[in-house]
Protein backbone atom coordinates (compact mmCIF):
# COMPACT_ATOMS: atom_id res chain seq x y z
CA UNK A 1 0.00 0.00 0.00
CA UNK A 2 1.40 3.27 -0.88
CA UNK A 3 1.21 6.14 1.27
CA UNK A 4 0.49 9.96 0.11
CA UNK A 5 2.94 12.69 1.33
CA UNK A 6 -0.17 14.19 2.49
CA UNK A 7 -1.20 11.47 4.87
CA UNK A 8 2.95 11.68 6.15
CA UNK A 9 2.14 15.01 7.31
CA UNK A 10 1.41 13.57 10.65
CA UNK A 11 2.68 10.31 11.87
CA UNK A 12 -1.04 9.64 14.03
CA UNK A 13 -3.04 10.47 10.72
CA UNK A 14 -0.72 7.52 8.79
CA UNK A 15 -1.00 4.87 11.11
CA UNK A 16 -4.65 5.86 11.82
CA UNK A 17 -5.69 5.47 8.29
CA UNK A 18 -3.86 2.46 7.68
CA UNK A 19 -5.30 0.85 11.05
CA UNK A 20 -8.70 1.94 9.72
CA UNK A 21 -7.75 -0.57 6.78
CA UNK A 22 -6.16 -3.37 8.35
CA UNK A 23 -7.16 -3.51 12.24
CA UNK A 24 -9.88 -5.78 13.76
CA UNK A 25 -11.62 -3.97 16.16
CA UNK A 26 -12.33 -3.95 20.04
CA UNK A 27 -15.68 -4.77 21.66
CA UNK A 28 -17.14 -1.92 22.82
CA UNK A 29 -18.08 -2.47 26.39
CA UNK A 30 -21.53 -1.94 27.65
CA UNK A 31 -22.19 1.15 30.52
CA UNK A 32 -22.40 -0.63 34.03
CA UNK A 33 -25.86 -0.92 34.36
CA UNK A 34 -26.03 -3.06 31.21
CA UNK A 35 -28.20 -0.89 28.47
CA UNK A 36 -26.67 0.01 25.35
CA UNK A 37 -24.62 3.21 25.31
CA UNK A 38 -26.59 6.36 23.17
CA UNK A 39 -26.24 10.11 23.40
CA UNK A 40 -28.55 12.32 24.53
CA UNK A 41 -31.15 14.15 22.36
CA UNK A 42 -29.04 17.75 22.56
CA UNK A 43 -25.86 15.93 21.74
CA UNK A 44 -27.16 14.01 18.97
CA UNK A 45 -28.56 17.28 17.43
CA UNK A 46 -25.19 19.26 17.78
CA UNK A 47 -23.86 16.23 15.94
CA UNK A 48 -25.80 16.24 13.06
CA UNK A 49 -25.88 19.76 12.51
CA UNK A 50 -21.87 19.98 12.96
CA UNK A 51 -21.66 16.72 10.44
CA UNK A 52 -24.39 16.93 8.03
CA UNK A 53 -22.60 18.79 5.39
CA UNK A 54 -20.17 15.49 4.80
CA UNK A 55 -23.29 13.51 3.61
CA UNK A 56 -22.10 14.55 0.63
CA UNK A 57 -18.76 13.14 0.08
CA UNK A 58 -17.36 15.94 -2.08
CA UNK A 59 -17.99 18.29 0.90
CA UNK A 60 -16.02 16.08 2.85
CA UNK A 61 -13.06 15.71 0.92
CA UNK A 62 -13.21 19.59 -0.04
CA UNK A 63 -13.35 19.79 3.78
CA UNK A 64 -9.80 17.91 4.01
CA UNK A 65 -11.17 14.41 4.85
CA UNK A 66 -9.16 11.46 2.83
CA UNK A 67 -11.51 8.93 1.24
CA UNK A 68 -10.28 5.11 1.06
CA UNK A 69 -10.93 2.65 -1.03
CA UNK A 70 -11.10 -0.59 1.44
CA UNK A 71 -14.09 -1.45 3.53
CA UNK A 72 -13.63 -2.43 6.85
CA UNK A 73 -16.64 -5.14 7.94
CA UNK A 74 -19.01 -3.70 10.50
CA UNK A 75 -17.74 -0.05 10.20
CA UNK A 76 -17.18 0.39 6.48
CA UNK A 77 -14.64 2.84 4.21
CA UNK A 78 -13.26 5.38 6.59
CA UNK A 79 -12.33 8.68 5.23
CA UNK A 80 -9.72 10.52 7.38
CA UNK A 81 -8.75 14.02 7.70
CA UNK A 82 -4.91 14.14 8.54
CA UNK A 83 -5.40 16.89 10.87
CA UNK A 84 -7.82 16.25 13.04
CA UNK A 85 -5.83 13.03 13.52
CA UNK A 86 -2.74 14.28 14.31
CA UNK A 87 -3.46 16.56 17.00
CA UNK A 88 -4.55 15.84 20.69
CA UNK A 89 -7.69 17.94 20.82
CA UNK A 90 -11.09 15.86 20.55
CA UNK A 91 -13.64 18.00 19.51
CA UNK A 92 -17.34 16.44 19.15
CA UNK A 93 -17.76 18.36 16.04
CA UNK A 94 -14.96 18.08 14.16
CA UNK A 95 -14.25 14.41 14.10
CA UNK A 96 -11.12 12.87 13.26
CA UNK A 97 -12.85 10.01 10.82
CA UNK A 98 -16.23 9.62 8.82
CA UNK A 99 -17.35 6.32 8.30
CA UNK A 100 -19.66 5.85 4.64
CA UNK A 101 -20.94 2.51 2.77
CA UNK A 102 -21.46 2.66 -0.86
CA UNK A 103 -25.37 3.37 -1.51
CA UNK A 104 -27.83 1.98 -3.97
CA UNK A 105 -25.53 3.90 -7.38
CA UNK A 106 -22.20 3.24 -5.44
CA UNK A 107 -21.79 6.23 -3.87
CA UNK A 108 -20.76 6.96 -0.71
CA UNK A 109 -22.86 7.24 1.95
CA UNK A 110 -22.09 8.41 5.66
CA UNK A 111 -23.23 6.29 8.14
CA UNK A 112 -21.19 7.47 11.14
CA UNK A 113 -18.26 9.32 13.03
CA UNK A 114 -15.55 8.24 14.53
CA UNK A 115 -13.01 9.73 17.30
CA UNK A 116 -9.13 8.48 17.52
CA UNK A 117 -6.73 9.87 19.63
CA UNK A 118 -3.13 8.42 20.51
CA UNK A 119 -2.27 7.44 23.08
CA UNK A 120 0.12 9.92 25.47
CA UNK A 121 2.90 7.40 27.46
CA UNK A 122 2.01 4.17 24.01
CA UNK A 123 1.55 2.50 27.22
CA UNK A 124 -1.18 -0.42 27.05
CA UNK A 125 -1.34 -0.95 30.74
CA UNK A 126 -2.05 2.80 31.99
CA UNK A 127 -4.38 4.87 31.02
CA UNK A 128 -4.62 8.07 32.61
CA UNK A 129 -5.17 10.48 29.63
CA UNK A 130 -8.17 8.20 28.06
CA UNK A 131 -10.87 10.71 26.22
CA UNK A 132 -14.24 10.80 27.52
CA UNK A 133 -16.92 11.93 25.01
CA UNK A 134 -20.67 12.31 25.36
CA UNK A 135 -20.08 10.53 28.69
CA UNK A 136 -18.60 7.97 27.44
CA UNK A 137 -15.18 6.70 27.84
CA UNK A 138 -13.18 5.71 24.66
CA UNK A 139 -12.54 2.07 23.69
CA UNK A 140 -8.59 1.29 24.63
CA UNK A 141 -5.99 1.55 24.81
CA UNK A 142 -4.78 -0.79 22.06
CA UNK A 143 -1.86 -1.72 20.39
CA UNK A 144 -0.64 -0.74 17.02
CA UNK A 145 -0.96 -3.27 14.47
CA UNK A 146 0.87 -4.50 11.66
CA UNK A 147 2.05 -2.08 9.21
CA UNK A 148 2.79 -2.19 5.70
CA UNK A 149 6.65 -2.33 5.12
CA UNK A 150 7.90 1.02 5.37
CA UNK A 151 5.26 2.77 7.37
CA UNK A 152 5.99 3.97 11.00
CA UNK A 153 4.92 1.77 13.62
CA UNK A 154 1.06 2.76 14.94
CA UNK A 155 0.93 4.03 17.91
CA UNK A 156 -1.11 3.25 20.88
CA UNK A 157 -4.57 4.44 20.69
CA UNK A 158 -8.36 5.09 22.12
CA UNK A 159 -11.25 5.54 19.85
CA UNK A 160 -14.97 6.20 19.86
CA UNK A 161 -17.69 5.22 17.02
CA UNK A 162 -20.69 7.19 17.27
CA UNK A 163 -23.44 5.81 14.54
CA UNK A 164 -25.24 9.15 13.80
CA UNK A 165 -26.71 7.99 10.00
CA UNK A 166 -27.40 4.33 10.21
CA UNK A 167 -29.40 2.84 13.09
CA UNK A 168 -26.80 0.10 15.14
CA UNK A 169 -29.05 -2.39 17.15
CA UNK A 170 -25.87 -3.04 19.40
CA UNK A 171 -25.57 0.64 20.46
CA UNK A 172 -25.55 4.03 18.80
CA UNK A 173 -21.99 4.11 20.77
CA UNK A 174 -20.98 0.72 20.00
CA UNK A 175 -17.52 -0.02 17.83
CA UNK A 176 -19.06 -2.49 15.05
CA UNK A 177 -22.33 -2.08 13.95
CA UNK A 178 -23.98 -5.40 12.04
CA UNK A 179 -25.76 -4.33 9.35
CA UNK A 180 -22.59 -2.93 7.76
CA UNK A 181 -21.33 -5.30 5.42
CA UNK A 182 -18.90 -5.05 2.32
CA UNK A 183 -20.27 -6.44 -0.36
Amino acid sequence: MTISPLLRAGMGATVTLTCMLTCPAPAAALPDDGTAPALTTAQRKVLLEATARFRDPRRAKAAGYLPTDHCVPGMGHHWMHPGHAADQAVDPVLPEILLYVPGRDGKPVLVAVEYFKADADGNLYTSGDRPTLFGRRFDGPMAGHEMPPGSPPMPVHYDLHVWLYQHNPVGELATENPRITCR
